[in-house]
């Protein structure tokens, strides 16, 4: 079956197509004038991503701290316990402790449309990217590129979010390519005092603001002069933005395709800079084999060497197989060429095409519940774990770099699903764009 590619999902759903500029529609990036906290309560507001952490995650979390993005971010914590968390009263509430934030002084909006630099350290890893309004125009043209597909109650969800706050709060996270005029600012800029440095699990956050006209004219100059940049993580967020941007286009006479509402909230970080996890695998049962058949079958298509301790992939092509108490290390007896396509010569389509689908029975990874991924964050442990917990076997994966992954965007291909793990994660609360 041939693989369905990025264009062909926006040529299928024409609400990402309608008011699209020409591919080198300018601006990429722009400056807005962002919602954030005021002095004092960076800390106090910073919250995780929305999407890491359940509700009962963040009732806890936000316990006692009034102030939390979550508030907004996650609002059914704040209504009934059970209440559906995709229920208009849920929007309703987020917007409404967003107004309660904003009156009260907590959050303020900037005086002039700035970029912001934001560094991020968790451990020895860092990286410093660029917060800007990402034009949608640029993300319906694919300038903006993804590689992933998005759910369509997962877009109503953010859609509704979106509405009801008029805010982008969520930051897409991006990637481009390296570019020494852009490191240089940025180094010039974190070489002074931030506006905010928060701790969140663990993981700094740091915040500068780029208000100097010199300067913001050459972000916007040097983003402008890219070609593409990519979605590392977001799609729905940005497929939403996309969608909002239409349904308000088509209400509003002086439309010009730069409104407010025609960008979103993204943070772009050079490419070299990001860390991507392996996302492994666990499935639930051995398709009706034994372990002695069903290892007889991984042999038919993969060298298998038991291993005393954890089998940890050195490599690509490489993967950890935990079975009945053991680990196991497997490679492909004929490993994709060079003659393959981006999107079959990741691991996580050999793994699937190989052994996933012909072995165990996993046909379609996003729908069948006999399979889950496990982030890489939580190591090889965390995959023994879940096969002592009822699991039957685990597959550890080397990580996707992000060369394949600008591959196979380039490609306008899709990635398969699960196949990357970004971490440290953005927070939610330090900047907002609004979209009045």
């Amino acid at each position: 079956m041939a693989r369905p590619t990025v264009a062909a999902t926006v040529a299928a759903d024409p609400t990402h197509a309608e008011r699209i500029p020409a591919l080198t529609a300018k601006p990429l990036l722009r400056p807005f004038a962002a919602l954030r906290p005021a002095p004092g309560f960076a800390a106090e507001v910073a919250a995780p991503p929305y999407d890491v952490v359940s509700t009962e995650e963040a009732r806890d979390l936000a316990s006692g701290r009034p102030l939390s993005f979550l508030h907004i971010s996650k609002a059914e914590i704040d209504l009934a316990p059970g209440t559906d968390p995709y229920s208009p009263a849920v929007y309703a509430k987020a917007a409404e402790n967003l107004a309660c934030l904003i009156r009260d002084g907590v959050l303020r909006r900037d005086a002039k449309p700035c970029y912001y630099a934001y560094r991020i350290r968790m451990g020895a890893h860092v990286q410093t990217g660029i917060v800007g309004g990402g034009a949608v125009a640029a993300y319906n043209a694919n300038r903006i590129r993804r590689h992933e597909f998005t759910r369509p109650d997962k877009e109503d969800d953010r859609v509704r979010q979106i509405e009801a706050t008029g805010a982008q709060t969520g930051p897409v996270f991006t990637v481009h390519r390296p570019h020494p005029a852009l490191g240089r600012i940025v180094e010039r800029v974190t070489a002074g005092a931030p506006a905010y440095a928060v701790e969140l699990g663990g993981v700094a956050h740091t915040l500068w603001v780029i208000d100097a006209d010199a300067d913001i004219a050459a972000v916007s100059g040097t983003f402008d002069s890219m070609d593409v940049i990519y979605i590392a993580d977001g799609h729905h967020r940005s497929a939403a933005a996309s969608r909002v941007a239409a349904a308000r286009a088509a209400k509003d006479p002086g439309a010009d395709g730069n409104r407010p509402y025609d960008y979103f909230l993204l943070v772009s970080f050079p490419a070299d800079e990001v860390a991507i996890f392996d996302y492994n695998r666990v499935v639930r049962d051995l398709n009706g084999l034994t372990a002695e058949a069903f290892l007889a079958r991984v042999g038919e298509a993969f060298t298998v060497a038991a291993e005393t301790g954890p089998a940890k992939p050195a490599s690509a092509g490489e993967f950890g197989m935990y079975l009945d108490g053991g680990w196991y290390r497997i490679a492909p007896k004929a490993p994709p060429g060079a003659a393959a396509s981006p999107v079959g010569r990741l691991d996580v389509s050999v793994l699937q095409d190989r052994l996933l689908a012909p072995v165990l029975g996993i046909g379609d990874p996003r729908t069948d519940k006999r399979i889950d991924f496990v982030g890489g964050i939580r190591g090889l442990a965390g995959l023994e774990k879940r096969v002592a917990g009822g699991w039957a076997v685990a597959f550890a994966l080397y990580p996707t770099s992000i060369a394949d992954l600008m591959a196979v965007a380039d490609d306008n291909q899709v990635m398969p699903p699960k196949s990357t793990w970004f971490e440290p994660k953005l927070a939610d609360g330090l900047v907002s764009l609004m979209l009045d």
